[in-house]
């Protein structure tokens, strides 16, 4: 008897085309203009993922769940809005240090003297709401715990 492999829905299948499809026309019109250049920085940011920031980021896991002693489902309230964070202070390091300061007035007649700001506050959001859940998550599991019986 033969199996069919697991291809998934039409629907699944259309949308991921789409996406294949809208990902190559990107491909080409980046490369179109400066294609070592593009080139370099693909190689070069995948070199310092693997090579810098991976053996960073799992350096400082291991230290999050050392540092909770132990209690493995409290990490995701850590993990998500650090996560998060890091991937906003890459997509807006530039805007957020103040890098581009000339180039971004130049282009938008405004200052960046507000992204540190935000990104600081959005920062102090995403830890303090993940703060909360797990504080909720802790009352609700001792209001299900059962008494002592003394």
């Amino acid at each position: 008897m033969r199996t069919r492999p697991p291809l998934g829905s039409p629907l699944q299948i259309l949308l991921l085309a789409c996406s294949f499809a809208l990902a190559g026309y990107a491909g080409v019109r980046l490369f179109a203009d400066d294609w070592r250049g593009v080139a370099l920085w693909l190689v070069g940011a995948a070199l310092l993922h693997d090579l810098v920031l991976l053996p960073l980021y799992t350096l400082a896991d291991r230290a999050v769940v050392g540092g909770l002693g132990g209690r493995r489902a409290w990490v995701m309230y850590v993990r998500v809005p650090a996560a998060l964070c890091a991937l906003l202070l890459l997509v807006w390091f530039p805007l957020i240090s103040g890098m581009m300061e000339e180039r971004y007035r130049s282009a938008t007649g405004m200052s960046t003297d507000g992204f540190l700001a935000r990104w600081l506050l959005i920062t102090a959001v995403l830890f303090g709401g993940s703060a909360l859940l797990l504080a909720l998550r802790l009352r609700r599991a001792t209001k299900r715990r059962a008494p002592a019986v003394h």
